[in-house]
């Protein structure tokens, strides 16, 4: 059994390691381009965004539950899996590792890799409205957290071994059907640390809202229809 420090120190590694690849794979996209080189593309940067969840959670997701989410986190927290301190505590902690790796990169890169890409922050298309945004980041993160719940929390599921490999499959699958249109953050603490760190606001609010409301839907309606017993 860990301690709630230690549930907290694995949440901020976690998203550290998320935004860290997440959003320097962006940057390593925009550098490559400006290098006259084949840069990652939509598939690369689904994959390491990907990646980076099925590695994390496979490695820390048994200590402190794996979320470095807050849309993960207020899906227990509604199903009340994690009381509201906790709740608010592994907020910090996420948000906390996303501006870490966010400032560590802004230190690591040229402003060449990081400036047009603001840092990976996530933007909506030029044509995409804020609702149709909200509604895409959270529709996206609904499945996401869904998917979650049946691989990592339903203990029914034999296929519970392999949760980090679904999980970070579906953040995959959700990065290349929004990305173009979105940025596909699915994660406010994603969306929230390279924001901060390029100081770039536009929109802000959409990564927030959609993720936050898609975590609500997904943990309240797995819980009531799948786990909760008749």
């Amino acid at each position: 059994m860990y301690s709630l420090p230690q549930k907290l120190v694995a949440e901020f590694i976690g998203s550290f390691s998320l935004v860290f690849f997440a959003a320097g794979a962006i940057c390593c996209d925009q550098y490559l381009r400006t290098s006259a080189q084949s840069g990652l593309g939509l598939l690369g940067i689904a994959l390491a965004y990907g990646l980076a969840m099925a590695i994390v959670f496979s490695a820390l997701g048994h200590i402190s539950g794996g979320h470095f989410n807050p849309a993960i986190s207020i899906g227990f927290w509604v199903t009340k899996r994690l009381s509201t301190l906790q709740t608010i505590l592994y907020w910090a902690a996420q948000v906390g590792g996303a501006i870490a790796a966010s400032y560590l990169l802004r230190a690591l890169l040229a402003v060449s890799a990081w400036g047009p890409v603001s840092l990976g922050a996530p933007s909506l298309a030029t044509d995409f409205t804020r609702a149709h945004g909200m509604l895409l980041e959270g529709v996206t993160t609904f499945l996401l957290v869904l998917i979650f719940f049946a691989t990592a929390v339903d203990i029914n599921n034999s296929s519970n071994k392999i949760a980090g490999f679904a999980i970070g499959l579906a953040i995959t699958a959700g990065v290349l059907v929004s990305g173009p249109f979105t940025g596909a953050s699915m994660n406010p603490a994603r969306a929230l640390g390279p924001a901060l760190a390029a100081r770039h606001w536009a929109n802000h609010g959409v990564y927030w809202i959609g993720p936050l409301l898609g975590g609500v839907l997904a943990g309240w309606f797995y819980d009531r229809f799948f786990l909760h017993e008749a």
